[in-house]
């Protein structure tokens, strides 16, 4: 198995055809105040499986805190079955997870981790920044 794309991002659409779209990919959220809810994002995937990756398999997102917390603790794992068609040396499948309503009790460094069958196969990083009106990352804040 290999994972060749894993992004957070705005949107995401698996199309037929074995097609990955995906918009707005990011790795920071700036928020004025907490704790912060961000609306919508997705999680977009390919992972190649190969012959010796057939059989059912449990695909799962976690959002974990500075702490090692899980922010998304409710959500269940995907069931999948791999299975490799004949005269097929891999197979490339795309998972798009939709994600509504996150929360952030602070700010702080996040990761979400994608795990298959309990082990770690991707980790994708993400920083929850608090900014001021009119103020970008690293940039002291305005004058008053």
């Amino acid at each position: 198995m290999e994972v060749q794309i894993a992004s957070l991002c705005d949107s995401a659409a698996d199309y037929g055809g074995g097609k990955l779209s995906f918009l707005g990919a990011f790795d920071t959220i700036l928020v004025r105040e907490f704790p912060a809810v961000h609306s919508h994002c997705s999680v977009a995937l390919r992972i190649i499986f190969r012959d010796t990756d057939e059989g059912e398999h449990d695909l799962q997102l976690a959002m974990i805190d500075e702490d090692g917390r899980n922010q998304l603790p409710d959500l269940p794992p995907a069931r999948i079955n791999v299975k490799l068609g004949e005269q097929m040396f891999f197979s490339s499948n795309n998972f798009v997870f939709n994600l509504q309503g996150l929360q952030f009790p602070a700010a702080g460094q996040y990761s979400i981790d994608i795990t298959m069958d309990q082990k770690i196969i991707a980790r994708i990083p993400l920083q929850v920044l608090q900014v001021q009106a009119g103020q970008m990352p690293g940039q002291q804040p305005p004058n008053k």
